[in-house]
């Protein structure tokens, strides 16, 4: 007997015992190949099943208007009501007094819960006209657009704007500037000649009226956020986008600002009446962080100049006197020195060597510096923090006079690149000559661009920017906007001289109905629909856009189809174009919003 006959305890085996287990082997293998067929076959149903469902929810449409993936019945969206031709979902007036008045919160974002969300159109005032193109624009528009007598009657004295006819017209006048925003600023060029030879480029200006000093700004090659809250009356924000002239809603209050740290090279605040000594000087180490090191603070009005002015302020000398001396002593712990004054303008600087940040490391100093834990950058619902964001030594061209004086600037690859994951000096050059390519290729799908037809504009999800530097040379300026959730390239677009704000799509957007005339986007949908229904941010999309204004969707074909057809179903007309040569494969939808006036009868 063969060994391979024996048991391993050395009894024979037996043949036929063996051949029957091979049998039952066999019949189980057949068993289990038929059963994972089988199921495999109902999961393989189900995944589509879920696919479908998926693209159902993103787009807010239901299963049964959905014959395929790439397919969705037109929805026809009704009109909201005309009485919210202003409306503004996530500062909305009616909406305030849920809120905390401490502080001015109820002025800050708060947004309507989902089953809250309108799904209706924006309609225009009755009487809405094209807007008056620039830069003709910064001077007038169009009562009807945005048209509120309240602003008029209470702001006209101080030449900030007067109703002639049917346009409102804008001096360039202000409370601080009787005499007209260019004698301003031609002040205070004179104080910080940094303004005149490009080593300043960005701005920020915190309670902007109708932003006549970032509309002078422009000419003179800086950039301006205009910054002012949403009010009942005076549509500050909304008279300023009008104009042309770039601007947010938004206020310091309990939330940081949307910006990253180091962003501004000045910040102004002309009679804002924002108590920058109240609350522990929380308004002004906001103000801190996101001016860059060696950047300017400007401050006109109360309490600068107390001793010739105070009579006019309804206030007591010692009073404003004790006022400003509050003032320099926050600015001092918080190392800002005193640059210049003269008049109503005093202008401070932020230090940046370490010396002075050494200080806010003792114990019991105030404000003390903030610890490791606070993000700078982190901006969107954050609360402001008692404490001071100190530099980074670890940068060594953040600092306002290490960066190259703009132009110049806008094509050299800032340090805070190397911060973004895959974030290199090559990399920002390749994305520069990549926009480049899609820049021309963009102009011969709208020729409007490129022309004064288009002014305001937003690259609704930027990488470094590339888009708004591909058109520096054309009459426009870009809102730059970095999803809230992705990585944070906000700083680079700050470091090369360009403007922009961090923000969540699955949100309304800080600003006015019909205040951009063009929106463009790259895999938005792509990168935020797990997240987001896309049918929001269409509308969204609706409501910020002006009539006869432009959406370039740049988009994965599985997005195209859908797209359209709720566009359509907002009164857009779209058409679908190829990418530029060398992008084969990519396709972009090209639409543009309808002018039409609501069927319903305005209440105002």
């Amino acid at each position: 007997m063969k060994n391979r006959d024996l048991h391993r305890d050395g009894k024979p085996s037996s043949q036929p015992e063996k051949n029957s287990r091979t049998v039952h082997l066999a019949i189980m293998f057949v068993v289990l190949c038929g059963l994972s067929f089988y199921l495999g076959g109902i999961f393989g149903s189900e995944k589509n099943r879920y696919n479908i469902q998926d693209i159902s929810k993103v787009f807010g449409t239901s299963k049964e208007a959905l014959p395929g993936l790439l397919q969705v019945k037109a929805v026809n969206f009704t009109e909201c009501s005309p009485d919210m031709q202003d409306y503004t979902p996530c500062t909305d007036p009616k909406r305030w007094k849920k809120f905390n008045v401490h502080r001015l919160a109820f002025l800050e974002r708060h947004c309507p819960p989902v089953f809250e969300k309108l799904e209706c159109l924006v309609p225009p005032p009755d009487g809405y006209k094209f807007p008056i193109r620039w830069p003709k624009s910064r001077d007038e528009c169009w009562y009807r657009n945005v048209p509120y007598d309240w602003i008029n009657k209470q702001k006209s004295n101080q030449h900030w704007l007067r109703k002639e006819g049917e346009k409102f017209l804008f001096p360039g006048g202000g409370t601080m500037f009787p005499n007209g925003v260019s004698s301003y600023v031609d002040l205070m060029q004179d104080l910080i000649p940094e303004m005149k030879d490009g080593t300043i480029r960005t701005a920020i200006d915190t309670g902007c009226g109708v932003a006549s000093w970032g509309g002078d700004l422009l000419d003179r090659g800086i950039l301006t956020v205009s910054l002012a809250p949403r009010d009942n009356h005076e549509a500050q924000v909304q008279f300023a986008l009008e104009r042309g002239i770039p601007a947010m809603l938004g206020v310091i209050s309990t939330q940081r600002l949307p910006f990253p740290s180091l962003s501004f090279d000045i910040a102004h605040c002309s009679r804002c009446l924002i108590p920058w000594t109240e609350f522990g000087g929380v308004y002004l180490l906001e103000v801190h962080r996101i001016l860059r090191p060696g950047g300017f603070w400007v401050l006109s009005g109360p309490p600068v100049n107390y001793a010739r002015r105070w009579r006019g302020w309804n206030t007591t000398i010692e009073v404003q006197k004790a006022d400003y001396d509050k003032l320099q002593d926050l600015l001092t712990s918080m190392c800002f020195e005193l640059y210049n004054q003269k008049g109503d303008i005093a202008v401070w600087r932020k230090l940046s060597g370490k010396s002075c940040y050494k200080k806010l490391e003792a114990p019991d100093y105030y404000p003390p510096k903030c610890d490791d834990g606070t993000e700078p950058d982190s901006a969107w619902y954050t609360p402001i923090r008692p404490c001071v964001v100190t530099p980074n030594s670890y940068y060594k061209r953040v600092e306002l006079t290490k960066l190259a004086k703009w132009p110049e600037r806008l094509n050299v690859a800032p340090e805070r690149v190397y911060d973004v994951r895959g974030g290199s000096s090559g990399a920002f050059k390749q994305d520069n000559k990549k926009w480049e390519v899609r820049a021309k290729h963009y102009k011969k799908l709208v020729p409007a661009i490129g022309t004064d037809e288009i002014r305001n504009v937003m690259d609704m999800n930027t990488l470094y920017g590339g888009f708004a530097a591909a058109f520096i040379d054309a009459p426009l300026w870009v809102m730059n906007v970095v999803s809230s959730y992705s990585a944070n390239t906000l700083p680079v677009v700050y470091d090369r001289g360009l403007i922009g704000t961090y923000h969540d799509w699955c949100e309304a957007f800080s600003t006015y109905p019909r205040t951009y005339d063009l929106l463009h986007l790259d895999g938005l949908f792509t990168a935020e629909s797990n997240r987001c229904e896309m049918k929001y941010v269409l509308l969204e999309m609706d409501r910020i856009l002006r009539p006869n204004g432009y959406a370039l969707i740049r988009e994965s074909s599985f997005f195209m189809d859908p797209i359209n057809a709720i566009a359509k179903g907002m009164r857009w007309e779209c058409r679908k174009e190829n990418a530029e040569p060398g992008a084969e494969g990519e396709h972009i939808l090209i639409c543009q919003k309808q002018l039409w006036y609501s069927s319903k009868q305005s209440s105002r």
